[in-house]
């Protein structure tokens, strides 16, 4: 048997970081921002300060990668000396990616490729993808790879608080969510994916503060009785609210293997909005 060399595929909707990205050598396919003015690749010819600053006059729309660029990446990792790829997506309940990627069928390029669905969204998916380049890194075969990043996916959970339904509702992602948040109670819907990738509100607070602690304290629930597990707080231009809640967080699970903090890509900026939170665990065997 040939020495297996194992890629790893993503979208940019899983949010891995750049400093995990160029460890692994993950290659990305960027989701497309959509203004009238042009079309833009998350994460390469726009950033999320950009798509902040546009949002008084213009909420874009987002879109797939091009087939055709897809297919670019295969053929790229094939030149690059690989034999096999794992590509890990965002959702199918909440995007078509996954479905794009696994057209390509089971030898793209001649590869030998898996697929993951991770059910789940930004760095929620994107420590699936992390999981892969450790598995690989420690030298498992290419099925235990895909064995072990599908074990992660469904291990994984994160929630998250926005601060209007309105970004959800308008690019049509608002899934199981209830449409009406009261505003006259100030109520915040806690939410996360279900088993089918779907956004589901699993909390509901009277007032931000106390929906972030309940977030908080979902995050701790899941990792109840794990011994090896990752943590993340992510945001949406709330940087001093997620350094904050990064620190509780630490405090209520310090066996923590990494941390993860920062600012979501401009694909999921568009879905929900500035004042984004999100608070994530990722259990280990």
């Amino acid at each position: 048997m040939s020495e297996e060399k194992i890629a790893i595929l993503t979208d940019s909707g899983t949010d891995v970081p750049q400093e995990y990205r160029d460890k692994y050598n993950i290659y990305v396919a960027p989701l497309m921002i959509i203004y009238k003015d042009g079309e833009y690749r998350d994460g390469v010819d726009i950033q999320p300060e950009d798509v902040f600053a546009r949002f008084p006059e213009s909420i874009p729309s987002t879109s797939l990668p091009c087939p055709a660029a897809i297919g670019e990446i295969f053929k790229q990792i094939k030149a690059d000396g690989y034999n096999k790829v794992i590509a890990i997506a965002i959702s199918s309940g909440l995007s078509g990616v996954f479905d794009l990627m696994n057209s390509f069928g089971p030898s793209p390029e001649g590869l030998d490729a898996y697929y993951v669905d991770t059910k789940n969204i930004g760095i929620g998916s994107g420590f699936s993808v992390i999981r892969a380049g450790e598995l690989i890194e420690q030298g498992l075969s290419f099925d235990r790879v895909c064995a072990g990043v599908e074990n992660a996916a469904k291990r994984t959970k994160l929630f998250f608080c926005v601060s209007t339904l309105e970004y959800l509702r308008k690019g049509g992602r608002i899934g199981l969510v209830a449409g009406v948040m009261g505003a006259l109670l100030d109520l915040k819907p806690v939410i996360t994916c279900n088993e089918d990738g779907v956004y589901v509100t699993v909390a509901k607070s009277r007032g931000r503060k106390k929906s972030l602690n309940t977030a908080i304290e979902l995050a701790v629930e899941h990792a109840k009785g794990v011994k090896d597990y990752n943590i993340t707080v992510m945001h949406g231009n709330a940087k001093a609210e997620a350094d904050a809640l990064l620190a509780a967080l630490k405090t209520r699970l310090p066996n923590f293997h990494f941390a993860i903090e920062g600012q979501i890509t401009p694909a999921l900026v568009v879905h929900t909005g500035p004042g984004l939170i999100g608070v994530g665990v990722q259990c280990l065997d």
